[in-house]
This record gives C-alpha cells, structure tokens and sequence, in this order.
C-alpha cells in the first residue's frame, strides 16, 4: 500500500518506518525543514532504541521517503495524522495542527482514499473531521481512527509486537483498509465506531496512571506505619486481577501521554456535565508526589541557599530522550528558587531548556556531576546509575545524601557505603502501634 503520515514525532516516525518495514511504500511529512533533512540523511532525530537503523535500513530499501510538503499529485491508499496534540490552558486538547493537516490533505489525497488519526485526539473528534471534509466536497474519503499504544524506549517493539490493535471506522472500506495496512502483525483486533476507538486510548491511558498515584498514595501511608511499599506492591501484583505493571513507587508519571491525556479526559467529561473525581485525584496525587524529594532534602540539609544538588536523570523515563513533563524539570526550578545549586546528569539528554529559556547543559558523567555535591536525587532509573558504585561515589561527594526517587537502589548496598538514604514508600525508624 501506499502510506502517507503527517508528522514525525515519536509516534508518526516510530509508525511510518514501521509501516515501511512491513512491506508498504510511505512517504513521512513534517513542517520543520531541519528535522527532514536530517532524516533524509538518515539521522534519527529522537533517541529511540532500534529507530535509526531502521530507518537507515528503510531508506536503503527505498520504502520510505521523507519531505516538508504533501506531495502533489499523490497516490495514497491511505493518510494517517500524527501530529502534536499539545494541552490548552483549560486541560483541552490543541486540535489546531490536526484540522490543518485535514483541510490541506482535502484538496490532495485521491479518491477514496482512507484518512485516519494516529494522534490522541478528543472523542468525537474523527466525526469532526468526516464533517470537515464533507464541507470541502470530501464524501469520499473514509475517516478512521487508529490510536497507538507505543511505549517510549520501546516504540518499535511495541509497533511489531503489539498487545492490541484497535481500529476505529466508518464503513467496511475503511476496515479493509486497515487490515491490509496492518497484515503481518499478530494482535487481536478491535473494531469499532471510531468514538469508541478514541475513548479507548484515553480511558487505557487514565487506568495506567491511576494505578501509578494510587501505589503512590500506598507508599506515602506505609513510610508512615513502617511497612515496606515495595513488598506491598509485590503482594498485591501476584493476583491476576491487578497485575504487577504500573504499582512501582516513585516520583509519579510524566511524559508526552499520561499527563496531557488524564488532563484531557478530565475536560471531555467536564465538557458533557461530568465531574470526573477519580481522575482530578490521580493528577492532582501526581502533582504532590513531585515534592518528596524536596521534603527530604530539607529535613536533611536544613537549608538549600548554596548547596550543591545532583539530579541523576533528566528524561522522564529511562530508553527515551523526552522531557516532557519530566520531574527534573520541576525539582530544578524549586531547588533554584530555594537557592541551590543544580547540576545534572543523564547518558541521553544533552541540554534542555530552564523555566527562564535558559540552555542547562547535562554531562553523562555521574562522577563528574557528583564531585563536591552535597546531595542526589534518582530521577531516572537509567542502568548508568542503577549499576554505580555508591562506595566511590561517596569519596567524590562533599556529603552523602541520596534520594531514591524510583525504588530501584538496593537500601543495605547503599547505607554500607555511608549514605543517609531514602526512598519512596519505606521508613524502617517507623513503628505503627494499634489501639
């Protein structure tokens, strides 16, 4: 098939090559002239595990072509729109770059092609676009839904080794479409109307962070009755109804999907006269988790005014380069505005930017970022820290405190080396006496 995608992100890059791989012939579009011309040397312009090979393997094959314009005249059988869906200031979905993507791609694609949405997008959204199009004299072109369930770090795995795809559609041509697109992929499949396919991703999205802020608020109760959150979390994992995914204790979710969509289902409910309670807790849970580190730094250092603080991780989640909503980010501005001094390490991310626009450069040197440092807080579970030796470590350090932001450090290997350790979840000098 012929496979046209709008935007290259995580998700449309990760979705064309894929395609590509498959056996189709796709042609990916983007706006940013630098990131194409990039591509089209055969750089990957996000840190993906496995993503440049298979895009230099695609481009060696010539099933994949990269451009800054929908080309014109085009055969495709069908376009799927992959472009950010940033959130408002309301919590609401940005649908901005979507619709202009539909209104170009009206007067471009042939007839009866199929149109689909791989960005999440707001229920009720793919009949926005069928009445767009039918506006612009576009009845033949079949509108879909095709949300993804990628994990970053491991996007293309998930592409290849789905658990899951579900299709959204309008009428039978756009089933056929679909499963033609999708033929070599052994997944069950979902078909339904395209409102429900778009619920879906949001609701999948919103019961994986409710597990995260409820195994948080979990933690927070037992370091205060002296029980171990992470054997609590092993507990409650073995039995099949719940699952052991997502119940790890931490620093919370973060990312470009959890934050932005759990906002997002929050304000479609609101916006059908839903008061959606059970969610605003999960984000706001989420929100508070984000201070622990801080609380502890207090208690330890007494003041922050010119002490010297390391961040270990900078990305959100370990695999990925994406910063989006991140908890280093926040834990650098308060610990700016408390008058510390932040310094940062993280094997992928090189530089990102303050809450001022200020360019923060980042080393991948744990030693180098350690010296003379008077604390450390885990941010990200990345194997470079998880595999350090805290004894040498604690030679560099001007004093030994570290915070365990992940529950991924071994407490007895880290206090023999001299720290004053923390985590998460788990205060042993906590007894809980019963009445």
């Amino acid at each position: 098939m012929n496979v046209l995608v709008i935007g290259t992100g995580y998700v449309g890059l990760v979705t064309g090559l894929c395609f590509a791989k498959l056996g189709h012939k796709v042609t990916c579009v983007d706006k940013d002239s630098d990131k194409i011309a990039r591509l089209q040397r055969g750089q990957a312009p996000i840190y993906e595990p496995g993503l440049e090979g298979l895009l230099q393997e695609q481009i060696a094959a010539n099933m994949v072509k990269f451009s800054t314009i929908i080309p014109t005249p085009n055969d495709a059988d069908i376009a799927l729109i992959a472009v950010g869906t940033p959130a408002l200031a309301s919590g609401e979905a940005d649908l901005s770059a979507v619709f202009a993507a539909v209104d170009e791609l009206a007067h471009k694609l042939p007839r009866s092609a199929v149109l689909g949405t791989k960005s999440t997008v707001p229920v009720g959204t793919a009949l926005r676009i069928q009445e767009r199009l039918s506006a612009a004299g576009r009845t033949d072109i079949s509108v879909v839904s095709v949300p993804e369930f990628l994990r970053e770090g491991s996007a293309v795995e998930d592409t290849f080794h789905p658990h899951r795809l579900v299709f959204g559609v309008m009428d039978q041509r756009g089933t056929d479409v679909l499963s033609a697109l999708h033929e070599g992929l052994d997944a069950p499949i979902v078909v339904t109307d395209t409102s429900t396919a778009e619920m879906i991703k949001y609701a999948s999205n919103a019961f994986l962070a409710t597990k995260i802020s409820f195994i948080n608020e979990i933690a927070n109760i037992c370091e205060r009755v002296g029980a171990d959150v992470s054997k609590v979390a092993t507990g409650m994992g073995l039995d099949p109804r719940i699952g052991s995914s997502f119940l790890r204790a931490g620093l919370g979710y973060g990312g470009s999907c959890f934050p932005k969509d759990t906002r997002a289902l929050v304000n479609i409910a609101g916006s059908v006269q839903y008061d959606f309670q059970l969610l605003k807790a999960v984000v706001e849970v989420n929100q508070r988790q984000r201070l622990q580190p801080m609380n502890r730094l207090r208690e330890w250092l007494t003041q922050l005014q010119g002490k010297v603080v390391v961040l270990l991780g900078v990305s959100f989640k370990p695999g990925t380069d994406d910063i989006r909503e991140s908890p280093a980010l926040e834990l650098t501005r308060d610990l700016k505005n408390a008058g510390a001094i932040v310094r940062h390490c993280d094997p992928v991310v090189k530089e990102f930017l303050d809450d001022d626009g200020q360019p923060i450069t980042v080393t991948d040197d744990p030693f180098e970022a350690l010296q003379g440092a008077d604390a450390a807080v885990l941010v990200t579970e990345w194997p470079l820290f998880t595999k350090l030796d805290w004894n040498a470590v604690g030679k560099v350090m001007n004093q030994k405190f570290l915070f365990d932001g992940r529950n991924v450090l071994q407490r007895e290997i880290v206090e023999s080396a001299g720290f004053v350790f923390s985590n998460v979840g788990y205060n042993p000098s906590v007894a809980y006496a019963t009445i």
